[in-house]
């Protein structure tokens, strides 16, 4: 999906930080119409030739608008909460995502969460999924793919 930040931050490091960040287009205030328009016609044609739903990593490929996980294309089944927490560190595979940034991702707010509940859902996912697709970063938490930046 296609993000444009709109916001009163308009220095240029600010800017980088948010491209960065994962927006696609950044525009600050203050601004005309016009420009937003042009900019989220933009953004609507680029994402037609790029929108794509699945992710992959080595052998692993998860499809984020039909839950479908394979692995050398065979199907693993996982359930509702083992997918977000896969599908979060796919979206942001080659970085090191910490166990309670993956606990806020998939518990609400307010829910009791268990201390070793991550690394359950860690320990299944790798026997469902294999060696090697799941790295432990030490004293920090978890990464799929390499550290390298993706393309």
């Amino acid at each position: 999906m296609p993000v444009l930040v709109l916001t009163a931050r308009g220095s240029w490091y600010e800017k980088v930080q948010g491209i960065d960040a994962g927006a696609d287009d950044y525009l600050s205030k203050p601004f005309r119409m016009e420009e937003l328009l042009a900019r989220l016609r933009g953004l609507i044609r680029r994402s037609r030739h790029l929108a794509s739903s699945e992710m992959q990593s080595g052998s692993l490929a998860v499809d984020s608008r039909t839950g479908r996980v394979t692995v050398n294309g065979q199907p693993v089944r996982l359930t509702a909460l083992e997918f977000r927490v896969l599908s979060y560190l796919m979206h942001h595979r080659g970085r090191a995502v910490s166990q309670g940034e993956l606990a806020e991702h998939i518990y609400p707010l307010d829910a009791e969460r268990d201390s070793n509940t991550i690394e359950v859902f860690i320990a299944r996912l790798r026997r469902k999924l294999g060696p090697g697709v799941i790295d432990t970063v030490r004293g920090f938490g978890y990464r799929v793919g390499t550290a390298e930046p993706q393309r």
